[in-house]
């Protein structure tokens, strides 16, 4: 299997996923708001929430299709 999907999705999370870098990525501050109760939002913010998070999940598919794959290979 190759890893061409699992290291797009791993630039992919680290570029776009954790933009901008500072103060905090917005990905993390928007779960966090979420967690708070999401006061507040409005439809921009989960959008940005969206497009930041498209990433992880992403990077989160492939990881465990890597994993699936690694596993079929061993027991084989």
């Amino acid at each position: 299997m190759k890893n061409n999907n699992l290291v797009l999705a791993l630039i992919a999370t680290l570029t776009l996923g954790l933009a901008p870098f500072t103060p905090e990525p917005h990905f993390f501050g928007k779960v966090r708001w979420l967690w708070g109760g999401a006061e507040g939002m409005q439809a921009m913010d989960w959008f940005d929430l969206l497009m930041h998070g498209a990433p992880w999940v992403w990077l989160f598919i492939e990881i465990i299709r890597f994993l699936r794959f690694q596993f079929r290979k061993k027991s084989n």
